[in-house]
């Protein structure tokens, strides 16, 4: 995955004989996740190789060995007999002669076809990116395994596929039983692209067919995946996944899947995926298109050149949407630079303002004010990718008034840039060209998303782990010896609904084994719950969560229903269900430790839930530094991180309704999964 917006690797080099930490981790430090994969210490991120053999779950990920930052990433290792309960292992493949080990898979090669096996025993062969770190490249590697992934060699024949890219990566590799061979998934990351090849041996290569752009397409695809999984008995439909470096739902990583069938060399989109619809633009006055220079702007500060920017600039990310020849860019000499740019004053004699932005997502410090009388009336940003789209404010409130547009760049660290194009004043707002997507999660903080292989058929299930974190703060989470988790396993399936076929999520059985007593309440008003909950110390952290209402308290009335978590003076964490809209949120604007990154606070998290003539039901999982909500039996999932000073108060709900019932609150309090050393 590429991180280089937000970390600085330089800073790394000097620390290659050292660690993040000289203290032993403990596992009691603050926000140390108690049934999320961590690592003891150091940098942590894509889950990498899962792969099931005899009795054990495998689990890489990107590691760095030597600091708590990004960078000299190799694989870490550790294994479970119920993916929940992890042992550590030593490093299983590490960085070396210029270069790292990106994010991949691995397979059991039951057949040997590769001829790597031993002693009659089937290989592990781990199927990875090589990122040099000397040139502009990526291509395909092999390492082998004789004893059960303890240790590994790599292929003395590597590289195994070579494009000459240098965004080119993470292979995820299947056997394909139908046509007898492998068949690789990998990302063609800036034409937002997955591209299939095939091979006999996973040593040669050949190229198959390509998929994409489809889909969120505002920023690189990474980590893809792709698999069988059947809606109904017999039916033969693939899951593709490919997760996105911007643009999610909450702002920056996103992860999205395309449901449809794969004949052994190219994957078809199912016909129920959502239709693109068209861009809209409206006849309306131009208030800067910046085809003829920045004319009478008013300049301060060096961000923004002597002229409009022609497209991308130096060493920086390929930028489209925009209209024309010529858009405001901020990227001269560099995320660095700083300053605004003013528009002559104009009168504001239509009702909707509408403009092109991209670049950084750093609100009130990158983006586009309206200023009235010198006041901000309106304000936007960007969101993390270099693609410009439209984004609208109603200014009807302000007809008849005089105003200027202020774009601005104060931000000097990663992302600190802005593009805006073709400022426009009109009737009606104008509307990018919209390709639906189908998002996996709809929280902030699950990423890199791959799934396990090999799994018994006796067992039968698709478990699918994500990265906990997100491109917009990930390096500055508060978090020592290590930083970064995993997201629970989940398991997947698929289900028809009126809008067609769709992917499905529930947490694995084994998160059972976790609970202790059961607590339950039936029946009861909210005033009635919160009494339950004091007289029981539902508070703090190691819960699991069901709460049952009926979908016709909400449909009668327009009804909002918070239950407040992980509370102290001055802090919670809310999950708040909208009946209005029909939506779920998870509000982490006040919960705790936010202030380490300005993107972290807020309501980042929203999620559609369908009111139907049954239940709703929500699954909630609560662990030291994470929420996981599960709705209507995994319809939609959030995952998001928090970090809150140490909670004392026991849950609360709320409601706009006062007599609204819950038919059904149970709760159960969660022991620890803490790692350990492997013997």
């Amino acid at each position: 995955m590429n991180l280089k917006n937000l970390l600085n690797i330089a800073a790394l080099t000097s620390a290659l004989c050292v660690t993040a930490s000289s203290a032993e981790p403990t596992y009691s430090e603050p926000y140390r996740p108690q049934f999320h994969f961590t690592p003891a210490k150091n940098w942590m991120n894509d889950p990498n190789g899962l792969i099931f053999y005899e009795g054990e779950y495998h689990l890489f990920y990107q590691y760095n060995p030597f600091g708590d930052k990004w960078g000299h990433m190799s694989w870490g290792h550790a294994v479970s007999a119920d993916m929940v309960h992890w042992k550590h292992l030593p490093l299983a493949l590490a960085e070396e002669n210029d270069i790292m080990i990106f994010s991949g898979s691995a397979v059991v090669d039951w057949q040997n076809t590769s001829g790597f096996g031993k002693d009659g025993k089937p290989p592990l062969v781990a199927i990875y990116t090589g990122h040099y770190t000397k040139k502009p490249l990526q291509n395909q590697h092999i390492a082998y395994s004789n004893d059960r992934g303890r240790t590994w060699t790599k292929y003395e024949g590597n590289p195994v596929l070579d494009i000459n890219e240098k965004d080119f990566r993470d292979p995820k590799v299947i056997w394909h039983e139908p046509t007898k061979r492998w068949v690789m998934t990998i990302s063609w990351c800036h034409e937002r692209k997955v591209r299939f090849y095939s091979s006999p041996d996973l040593k040669q290569w050949s190229h198959l067919s390509d998929f994409g752009p489809a889909g969120s397409t505002t920023s690189i695809w990474e980590c893809p995946d792709m698999f069988p999984l059947s809606a109904k008995r017999g039916d033969n439909r693939y899951v593709l996944i490919v997760n996105v470096g911007g643009g999610g739902p909450a702002g920056g990583f996103g992860c999205q899947y395309f449901v449809g069938t794969f004949d052994g060399r190219t994957f078809t989109l199912d016909p129920s995926h959502p239709k693109p619809q068209p861009e809209f633009v409206p006849e309306g006055k131009v208030i800067g298109d910046f085809e003829n220079g920045y004319g009478e702007w008013q300049i301060v500060g060096d961000a923004f050149g002597e002229a409009p920017a022609r497209g991308t600039l130096a060493n920086q990310q390929a930028v489209d949407g925009f209209r024309g020849q010529s858009l405001v860019n901020t990227y001269h000499r560099g995320d660095q630079t700083r300053g605004k740019l003013t528009s002559p004053e104009f009168e504001i004699d239509r009702d909707h303002l509408s403009f092109l932005i991209g670049g950084g997502r750093h609100p009130g410090r990158t983006g586009i004010a309206l200023l009235i009388d010198g006041r901000t009336v309106r304000i936007a940003t960007g969101d993390d990718t270099e693609r410009l789209s439209w984004k609208s404010w109603n200014v009807s409130e302000f007809r008849g008034r005089r105003a200027r547009v202020e774009i601005f760049d104060q931000e000097a660290g990663g992302w600190g840039h802005i593009n805006v194009d073709h400022i426009l004043l009109a009737d009606k707002p104008a509307r990018p060209a919209t390709t639906p997507v189908l998002w996996v999660d709809s929280g902030p903080d699950f990423y890199a998303a791959v799934t396990w292989g090999d799994i018994p058929k006796r067992d039968g299930r698709r478990i699918l782990l994500g990265w906990a974190s997100n491109s917009q703060y990930a390096s500055d989470l508060p978090t020592s010896p290590w930083r970064s988790s995993m997201s629970l396993p989940r398991e997947l399936t698929l289900r028809e609904t009126p809008e067609g076929i769709r992917l499905f999520q529930q947490p694995i059985r084994e998160l059972e084994n976790l609970r202790g007593k059961k607590l339950q309440k039936k029946d009861a008003t909210v005033a009635e719950l919160n009494s339950w909950l004091r007289e029981n110390n539902v508070s703090g952290p190691l819960w699991e969560i069901e709460i049952e209402v009926d979908s016709d308290e909400f449909t009668k009335t327009s009804t909002e229903l918070n239950l407040e978590l992980l509370a102290s003076a001055n802090q919670q964490t809310v999950l708040r269900y909208d009946s209005n809209r029909k939506l779920v949120l998870i509000d982490r604007s006040r919960s705790g430790n936010t202030q380490f990154n300005g993107a972290f606070g807020g309501v980042h998290a929203a999620a559609p839930v369908k009111t139907t003539d049954d239940d709703l039901l929500f699954h909630l999982f609560v662990d030291t530094s994470s929420v996981e909500l599960f709705s209507n039996n995994g319809e939609s999932v959030i995952s998001t991180l928090v970090f809150p000073n140490t909670p004392t108060e026991p849950f609360k709900f709320n409601s706009s309704n006062p007599k609204l019932e819950i038919d059904r609150f149970t709760a159960w309090k969660l022991k620890p999964a803490i790692p350990t050393q492997a013997d």
